[in-house]
């Protein structure tokens, strides 16, 4: 299920052309399936940058918080087998796992049943991870850690995030189609 964009079949060629305009252009078109029995061909891919790289691993799950440990463990053995040491899967591991939080808490406000999308690829010495969601576009520039000395549980992700890895994009989809955070760590 798709969230918003299970609605309609407009509503589903919308996503796709927003996907495509951003550089995440359906493989195989069928991308955006509308429920259960509609099965997606394969993943919104980024095809239209330098960054393209091999599919390590993509990991579809629901936006529940109890399938995150299954994520990180799928996450873990991937960044593994692409040559990673511990301290670089760690790293990795923290990362995706506090942005699939933020979708989940954030992009889906707590709501089970709406899709995330982690998209792991190599390239030569670099990981490039994509974490995407359906939800609603997020206002980019409210996105950012809140102050270190401000002692408040929550608040934290964004910064492990971007202290975790090399390099950080944050993009909204047009026409409301969701959102992607594009990760980048070096392998060691």
């Amino acid at each position: 299920m798709w969230g918003r964009l299970s609605r309609s079949r407009g509503c589903r060629h919308a996503a796709k052309k927003a996907l495509c305009l951003w550089g995440y252009a359906p493989l195989v078109s069928g991308v955006l399936a509308v429920s259960s029995t509609e099965k997606p061909a394969r993943s919104a891919a980024r095809v239209c940058s330098e960054r393209v790289g091999e599919r390590v691993v993509e990991i579809r799950f629901p936006s529940q918080p109890d399938r995150l440990r299954t994520m990180r463990a799928a996450v873990s053995d991937a960044a593994a087998a692409s040559g990673c040491g511990e301290a670089c899967i760690r790293d990795i591991v923290i990362a995706v796992d506090e942005a699939c939080q933020n979708v989940i808490r954030h992009a889906y406000k707590g709501q089970p049943g709406h899709d995330v999308v982690v998209d792991m690829r190599y390239i030569p010495d670099y990981l490039v991870i994509y974490v995407i969601d359906f939800g609603p576009p997020a206002n980019i520039d409210k996105i950012k850690p809140r102050p270190l000395d401000e002692l408040r549980p929550g608040g934290l992700g964004t910064h492990f995030i971007k202290e975790c890895m090399d390099e950080t994009e944050f993009r909204a989809l047009p026409d409301g189609a969701g959102n992607i955070l594009e990760m980048v760590k070096r392998i060691y």
